[in-house]
């Protein structure tokens, strides 16, 4: 695979390449479908644009648009369109206030011979290494039935092909006009799909080839097209030590045996403003004296808010960002889709080493995923980064603030090696915090509660709470009132 890869034609579209398993396979034929407006032309630019970029020859066929306007959106949108030609072929306005010797609606025979002598022509002088035509869907009204049609692209593909050329060319389908046929006879079928969730590539069809199912989301803006690929956990394996990972607070880390272990999903869990964050950041704040980068993806929280609070209680994330130690990154939920904030952790892990990643909260998270369903992609974002030697930190909201114990009001307890529950609960007529340890995959664990204490000078967890029954439902009560004797909560 490594050996064909390098053989393979860059699609000039960031992302798509990856999906296909490193490009286009040369002197083939490709088809790119999809309804209007979901960025059949953009790739186009994109394939030819690369070509020019590379030093190759460049055609573009143009079957609808004229030069003019398929030059003007391409410049909108960042591409230097100067060394593609363009052979234009749309209908001019002559044609229709011109005196004809047959109606507007020609005869198929009429239009076919100088439209193809014109392609002819053009493909003999400028001897393309790649070719775009927009669209394959005209030829249809330059034959007389199905059957001529599909004969008629057979050989207009077979002609650029021998000539050296790798082409790409779109259709437009719809019910009454299926493209079927052109699928069948393309090397290679990309789909190009937009609905309410955002815009999204799938391939179907690749032969002499494997690539990435679909979909996989993508976006249009300076530059044309970009592909971010559904994240594949077991395609990404980094090598290293599951040592322990310190908060830096020797009684929280007493409560671990030691700490955190490196490439595992930990779950703090607990009701609003208990401190739940703080907690993470605290990990984050003794992995920067180690020089390690840590990440924050907050979806509930302003930036500049979770900055002052984080220094009211002694964790430095102004000088942590500065160093480059913290990166904390304000997530619009409604914005981003999953796919997008994978491949902003994918980023952040491949490019800049993040060691530690929390997300805060995974009930923000699913906002982003506009109805779909939230387990599976934390499934496979999690999964990666554990591949990684990430340590992930899912923070995660419960509604109630006493009542029946809960870990998460989502069903991702699952995924954790590690949960951290914090709880409110009414100590002698005050409201006090705590905090335990529910689940280690890697080791045993401490099983008494502790009192939780967030000050300007840091967290405080106090001795094990020995001598109280009823902490999980958030009401304490002595041991001693119950008939029964000391032990954990």
């Amino acid at each position: 695979m490594e050996t064909a890869a390098r053989t393979k034609m860059a699609s000039g579209v960031p992302g798509l390449d990856e999906v296909l398993h490193g490009g286009l396979i040369p002197e083939r034929a490709y088809l790119v479908r999809g309804g209007p407006g979901t960025g059949k032309t953009i790739m186009g630019w994109n394939w030819l644009s690369e070509g020019v970029a590379r030093g190759e020859r460049a055609l573009f066929i143009s079957l609808g648009e004229t030069t003019e306007e398929l030059q003007a959106n391409a410049r909108q949108l960042g591409f230097a369109v100067e060394g593609v030609e363009i052979l234009d072929l749309s209908p001019t306005p002559e044609f229709f206030t011109q005196v004809q010797t047959y109606d507007i609606f020609a005869p198929a025979e009429v239009e076919r011979q100088p439209t193809t002598q014109e392609i002819t022509d053009a493909v003999e002088r400028l001897l393309p290494q790649r070719v775009f035509a927009d669209t394959m869907t005209q030829f249809r009204y330059l034959a007389t039935d199905d059957f001529q049609f599909r004969k008629q692209v057979i050989s207009f593909l077979r002609f650029l092909i021998e000539r050296g050329c790798t082409v790409i060319f779109t259709s437009e389908t719809s019910p009454t006009s299926p493209d079927d046929d052109l699928q069948f006879i393309a090397d290679g079928v990309i789909n190009l799909e937009a609905n309410h969730r955002g815009r999204f590539v799938r391939v179907s069809k690749y032969r002499g080839s494997d690539f990435a199912t679909g979909p996989h989301a993508m976006l249009i803006g300076q530059g044309g097209l970009r592909v971010i690929p559904r994240l594949v956990p077991q395609a990404h394996q980094r090598a290293f030590v599951a040592e322990k990972i310190r908060s830096g607070i020797p009684e929280l880390d007493e409560m671990l045996h030691g700490g955190l272990e490196r490439g595992t999903i930990t779950i703090i869990s607990g009701p609003s403003g208990v401190g739940k964050t703080t907690v993470g950041l605290q990990f984050m704040k003794e992995a920067a004296g180690r020089g390690e980068r840590s990440v924050v993806y907050t979806f509930d929280e302003n930036l500049q808010t979770m900055i002052a609070r984080s220094e009211g209680v002694s964790i430095p994330a102004r000088a942590m960002i500065e160093r480059e130690t913290l990166s904390i990154v304000q997530v619009e939920p409604l914005v981003y889709t999953a796919d997008e904030l994978a491949d902003m952790v994918r980023r952040e892990v491949e490019q800049r080493n993040a060691r530690i990643l929390m997300i805060d909260s995974t009930a923000g998270y699913r906002l982003s995923l506009r109805g779909e369903d939230p387990v599976s992609h934390l499934h496979a974002l999690c999964r990666y980064l554990g591949n990684m030697g990430v340590t992930t930190i899912l923070v995660t909201e419960i509604e109630s603030v006493t009542g029946e114990f809960r870990i998460t009001d989502l069903q991702i307890s699952y995924l954790a090696d590690n949960v951290i529950f914090l709880r409110y609960l009414e100590v002698e007529g005050h409201l006090a915090k705590v905090i335990g340890v529910l689940k280690k995959r890697t080791s045993d664990f401490e099983k008494h509660l502790r009192e939780l204490e967030i000050t300007p000078y840091g967290i405080k967890v106090g001795a094990p709470m020995t001598g109280l029954r009823g902490i999980l439902l958030g009401i304490s009560q002595n041991a001693r009132d119950t008939g029964g004797g000391e032990g954990g909560g």
